[in-house]
């Protein structure tokens, strides 16, 4: 048995595609892409959803990480596009966070916060049930 996969073995690593497609140069990366295609896919969320704490920390993560891609020997140039990926979706979230909470966005969109919301509904609820006590 141990030399049925040692010749599996043997011929996978003969042939340079299927050695890459079965490395963790390949296979880190390609796990690691469901951060940045999460990333993209938020940026058509509300604003109001962003964690601007968050985003800073995977901003700061994928900058570290383009340069460690790039610092190991061989260059692995999947991991690097996909925290270069990450990197663009984050810095899109960072500025949406800031445009949103901080430049005005709450403001231009006439949203109110949540709070308010939800108190405005707590007194109609709260009118409501005075109104059915009293009768």
């Amino acid at each position: 048995m141990a030399a049925l996969v040692k010749a599996i073995n043997a011929k996978i690593r003969s042939n340079p595609v299927t050695d890459y497609v079965c490395s963790t140069h390949f296979w880190g990366p390609v796990s690691n892409f469901g951060i940045p295609i999460a990333a993209v896919l938020d940026t058509q969320k509300s604003p109001d959803l962003i964690s601007g704490q968050m985003t800073a920390a995977l901003c700061i993560y994928s900058a570290t990480f383009m340069r460690y891609a790039l610092a190991v020997q061989p260059k692995n140039y999947l991991l690097f596009l996909c925290h270069f990926v990450n990197e663009g979706a984050q810095l899109t979230q960072g500025y949406r966070y800031m445009q949103y909470h901080h430049w005005g966005g709450k403001e231009k969109m006439g949203v109110t916060s949540a709070v308010e919301a939800t108190k405005g509904k707590a007194q109609e609820v709260e009118a409501k049930v005075k109104d059915a006590v009293s009768k």
